[in-house]
């Protein structure tokens, strides 16, 4: 079934600037026809994806009459307009890149466009952001819903990602390659970056083999003969290959060394529960952030529904009828049920 999705050049939408926190965020803003909406969503992309991922759902959503903004996140796309303004760490901050960071950015921006209460959709890191920022921001998120990302509760005890990968997520192991220094370095040149969104979105070499392997990350033999990503079309790998060419990976792979930095500031959060209406939509085929994670949600979530969808890890675009469809119901039957005005 077709489903409807923005063009890079779309009318619907718009291309905006803001400064947050001191930051420049680009951001994609949708609004209905006649103006007039009912409720304001934001949508919070992952790695390595950009504002445009969200493409089937931004028109899905404004029929739904909702405002939709959709930003690139800290260090991806257009937030940053030239390699002079790059948030380069060192010298630049980490906490750039941390999950509070991100929460407290996603608050300026709703106030600057006057929204004293926001809806907020995630999928991957996104739906990490979107957790943390109900928690730090409880009475201007009113629901949060998250695609393939569980809800880990804040811990006191900081746990590294070697003990992680070593014990109960062995999936996790690419994110030792991905937190390395090396990686950013290696791939520069806009053939480079390519082979690596073609790999990290499905691409296969010639002989059928994974070029993007969750435990180990990156194979660079396998992406000497990749094909084609299947969660990418030509014209939009052509797009993700030149956004990326903007600032290479440091800005994205730096939300991979915020371990530490995301713990601390947990402990600072005082809350375990999200006391929001929350809809999570599992990917039952998602190899690294695998349906099994999930178990326990509903002990830290008292309002949440739990649907899944038959694909992996990119299920905004490789079921996007199916997770729509998924939104919508959740919209109507809950969100819409608590008479928000936004």
């Amino acid at each position: 079934m077709s489903v409807d999705k923005i063009a890079l050049d779309d009318s619907r939408i718009s291309h905006c600037e803001a400064v947050l926190n001191g930051q420049r965020y680009h951001y994609i803003l949708g609004i209905p026809e006649h103006q007039a909406f009912s409720a304001t969503i934001f949508l919070i992309h992952g790695w390595p994806d950009l504002s445009y991922g969200w493409r089937y759902q931004i028109p899905f959503l404004i029929q739904q009459n909702m405002r939709v903004v959709v930003p690139d996140m800290m260090g991806y796309g257009r937030t940053v307009s030239g390699p002079q303004d790059a948030p380069q760490s060192p010298p630049a901050d980490l906490h750039l890149y941390s999950i509070k960071r991100a929460a407290d950015d996603i608050a300026e921006l709703a106030k600057q466009l006057g929204a004293p209460e926001i809806i907020l959709g995630g999928h991957d890191w996104g739906g990490a952001v979107v957790y943390r920022t109900a928690q730090w921001y409880p009475k201007l998120v009113t629901h949060l819903f998250s695609i393939c990302t569980p809800y880990t509760a804040p811990s006191r005890q900081f746990i590294s990602l070697k003990q992680m990968v070593d014990g109960p997520l062995p999936q996790f192991g690419y994110q030792i390659q991905l937190s390395e220094p090396g990686l950013e370095n290696d791939l520069k040149a806009y053939d480079q970056i390519r082979r690596f969104l073609q790999a990290v979105y499905g691409g296969r070499s010639e002989r059928g083999r994974s070029c993007f392997r969750p435990d180990i990350g990156l194979d660079f033999e396998a992406m000497k003969t990749i094909g084609t990503a299947p969660s990418l079309s030509g014209q939009e790998l052509n797009h993700y290959t030149s956004e990326y060419m903007r600032h290479g990976l440091h800005g994205p792979l730096n939300w991979y060394r915020t371990r530490l930095i995301n713990f601390e500031d947990d402990l600072k959060l005082g809350t375990k529960m999200v006391k929001q209406p929350v809809l999570f939509i599992t990917g039952k085929l998602d190899e690294v952030l695998k349906p099994a994670m999930s178990t326990g949600m509903e002990n830290f979530i008292p309002q949440l529904r739990k649907e899944e969808v038959e694909t992996g890890h990119w299920a905004l675009t490789e079921a996007p009828a199916e997770v729509n469809k998924c939104i919508g119901s959740w919209l109507k039957e809950i969100v819409c049920k608590s008479s928000v005005k936004l």
